[in-house]
């Protein structure tokens, strides 16, 4: 069976394709997500036996036994609903499901899915899941050209497999420098909230900053060093102040590492 592939021309008129996920492995990576949601959910219904139990403790206006069963069933909706809305947002796309088959979710355009998007793509969701069993989610990824559910067709997203780099036999002359310091993105830890706050214009100046890394003289690197670390590390929570040139170089080497990942792919 032939592989179905995305062509997406940038505004440069480069060519990026992207492998569509199918429905063998959309369905893997749900059912993984599915297994983990119904161990946390068992936990919480063995915990509101507990809370049965000991209700006889609970204030005045708590004791009646349909109040916590109510806030429950409100709250499994919340976390079985918000897992994928969260994940998909701030794990560029990816369930943990879908990150241990290796698929991820994005727009149409080839960039990371947006808040709204995975707002809408996740809300369909219920939509999807009709009659039961989500019946008429497989049946519209099986028979539509690009494998997608009513929610990727409401909300212009497509699920696709990860893009993994090619190994270079040569190394460029900043990856040579970033293996001759030693540095890796485990060296900066970096939360979800403080990455998202990167735009693509951060992403462009970190860029050319590392491309020009070897070129520029020791004094000029040095100044830029510094404004740009003024500029970018802040918004990672790192703290400036007290850092010599090269530790400040290292902070920023290894930042660009970590915008690669998320940004190497962009239109």
């Amino acid at each position: 069976m032939k592989e179905d592939h995305l062509d997406i021309k940038t505004p440069e008129y480069v060519a990026i394709q992207f492998q569509i996920a199918g429905l063998g492995s959309r369905a893997a990576a749900f059912i993984i997500d599915q297994v983990l949601l119904m161990l946390v959910n068992i936990l919480i219904v063995v915990a509101l036996f507990f809370v049965m139990d000991g209700i006889e403790q609970l204030p005045f206006f708590l004791t009646s036994s349909s109040f916590p069963i109510a806030v429950v069933v409100i709250g499994l909706f919340v976390l079985n609903w918000g897992y994928f809305f969260f994940f998909e947002f701030f794990s560029g796309g990816r369930t943990l499901g879908k990150k241990i088959v290796g698929i991820r979710v994005i727009q149409e355009n080839g960039h990371s899915i947006t808040l709204l998007s995975s707002f809408i793509r996740n809300l369909v969701r219920l939509i999807d899941s009709l009659p039961t069993a989500y019946f008429l989610g497989i049946v519209m990824i099986f028979f539509h050209s690009k494998h997608k559910r009513l929610g990727d067709l409401v909300a212009g997203t497509i699920v696709v497999h990860e893009r993994k780099a090619k190994k270079k036999k040569k190394l460029t002359p900043i990856e040579k420098e970033i293996n001759h310091r030693g540095l890796s993105e485990n060296d900066l830890e970096i939360d979800e909230w403080s990455l998202k706050s990167f735009s693509s214009k951060d992403w462009k100046l970190i860029s050319t900053y590392a491309n020009r890394f070897n070129q520029l003289p020791l004094e000029e690197r040095n100044q830029l060093t510094n404004q740009i670390a003024d500029l970018l590390l802040p918004k990672s929570g790192i703290d400036v102040n007290g850092k010599n040139d090269t530790e400040l170089e290292n902070d920023l080497l290894v930042l660009y590492l970590i915008l690669k990942d998320e940004w190497e792919f962009e239109l």
